[in-house]
């Protein structure tokens, strides 16, 4: 193994690494703290007040997981370009175009509904609005189930870019 194919396999590791920390962390937050929340308190206040602290733990590690993917995703998609011109030529880059567009729209849902809903989330519930705060976790569920189906869309375009068309 020479020394640039020795740096390829280790982008990619820790590439998969973050994608696995991200991905599974996502999927865990989504079925395993927020249904396991309601078996902890029947209070909304105190497990909303639970759930934000496990969800900004997690925003610890996901934000620079988020930063690394993006930076080896950049430096991976090299193997597949051998021009610019092969994202719209080739199946293979029509397959990493897509995945780039998720990306993108991945990362403006996930900033949204951190700032947006996280934040509402936890204020709402702290003041007792309960009403409010129930209307308010509707409308984030939404964002949360977008944001967990275009990852699902992303490790699928990935799986067939690494099958021959």
């Amino acid at each position: 193994m020479n020394a640039v194919s020795v740096i390829d396999v280790v982008i990619l590791w820790v590439h998969l690494f973050s994608a696995v920390l991200f991905v599974g962390g996502s999927f865990f937050m989504w079925m395993v703290v927020m249904p396991a929340s309601h078996l902890i308190t029947n209070d909304e206040s105190e497990r909303t007040r639970i759930v934000g602290k496990i969800a900004k733990q997690f925003g610890r590690i996901a934000n620079p997981t988020l930063v690394v993917l993006v930076l080896t995703g950049v430096y991976n998609a090299s193997w597949y370009l051998p021009s610019v011109n092969a994202l719209f030529d080739t199946y293979t880059g029509n397959l990493l175009l897509t995945k780039t567009i998720l990306v993108v729209i991945l990362l403006v849902l996930i900033y949204t509904h951190n700032v947006y809903f996280g934040r509402n989330i936890v204020r709402l519930a702290s003041e007792k609005k309960l009403d409010e705060l129930r209307a308010l976790r509707r409308r984030s569920r939404v964002v949360s189930f977008a944001n967990l189906s275009i990852m699902v869309a992303i490790l699928l375009l990935v799986t067939m870019m690494q099958v021959p068309p």
